[in-house]
């Protein structure tokens, strides 16, 4: 019978083999990774560069923050590839001052770039969503888009009746009389409930002002609509809040004739940067319970749902 021991020799070659075929492949897969990172990072530049371009910004959901937008805004507006820029709203809205902050970025890309951007509403474009539009050249709508809401709303919970029910004591400590306004543990009272109505109704006002200024209306021709209801877009273009009835491939197709733009026009996006930390906060946050507790006064350009 043969003799098919593996010798001295060959068993103490195996280890450093596998060792050598492992750092192989990890620096494999870090080259991968590098290349990775280095294309996300190239490709948005790369896609400005060239032929005329019409760049397409999406607001979608509740609108809690105008970083992105605003960035994305200012980023188009100095680009001399892009020529026109398509806000594609599907927004009930949300807070009052995000939904300001990209406003006046829409307006200052205009004004100050000279360049044109048209909003196409898809299924809901309410409230904040409109303020944004309200600042657009044009506004293209769905006909059965929801629009309008132009309204403030404020949600105030009291847990007065709770807490005693429960036996806990609410203690509040103050320097002002009217610092725990909007507290929910106690009950408004009539002075506190007219500071809040003047607030509120001084964000309606701007928020009036402006949809005046952006569809070129008298201030009373909006007042009658301004009740916080909504609209469809074949509604809402009898109002005059909307221009045209279309989708966002109608959108695209205005935006490029505005400017010049002959033929099947090149549209881009906005791509979102790689980031190891957010890949990790999200698989993290995902596994746990979320709980979303909102304290004090918060003003909203939201269509209640």
């Amino acid at each position: 019978m043969p003799d098919t021991m593996p010798t001295r020799e060959d068993t103490t070659s195996q280890p450093p083999r596998r060792r050598k075929s492992l750092r192989r492949l990890l620096w494999v897969l870090l080259a991968g990774f590098l290349l990775v990172v280095l294309a996300n990072a190239m490709l948005p530049e790369l896609e400005l560069m060239g032929e005329d371009r019409i760049a397409l910004i999406r607001v979608e959901g509740v609108i809690l923050d105008a970083q992105q937008t605003v960035g994305d805004l200012k980023k188009y507006g100095e680009s001399h590839a892009v020529k026109a820029i398509v806000l594609r709203i599907d927004s009930p809205g949300g807070g009052v001052v995000p939904s300001q902050e990209i406003h006046d970025a829409v307006k200052r890309v205009r004004s100050k770039n000279s360049k044109a951007v048209v909003a196409s509403m898809g299924t809901v474009a309410a409230s904040g969503g409109y303020y944004i539009a309200a600042a657009t050249d044009r506004i293209i709508a769905n006909p059965g888009t929801l629009t309008g809401s132009i309204g403030v709303i404020m949600e105030l919970a009291n847990l007065e009746g709770l807490l005693k029910k429960i036996g806990v004591e609410s203690v509040i400590v103050k320097s002002g009389r009217h610092k725990d306004i909007g507290s929910p543990l106690r009950k408004m009272s009539e002075e506190d409930r007219r500071i809040l109505q003047s607030v509120m109704d001084d964000v309606h006002g701007q928020f009036i002002e402006a949809v005046a200024e952006g569809r070129s209306m008298d201030i009373r021709e909006v007042q009658p609509l301004a009740d916080g209801r909504i609209f469809t877009g074949r509604q809402a273009k009898d109002f005059k809040l909307v221009d045209e009835l279309g989708d966002l491939d109608d959108a695209i197709k205005l935006a490029a004739e505005m400017v010049g733009i002959e033929g099947e026009p090149k549209v881009v996006e906005p791509r979102k940067r790689f980031s190891i930390r957010e890949l990790i906060e999200s698989r993290l946050f995902a596994a746990l319970p979320r709980l979303d507790f909102q304290t004090g006064v918060s003003l909203k350009y939201l269509m209640a749902f």
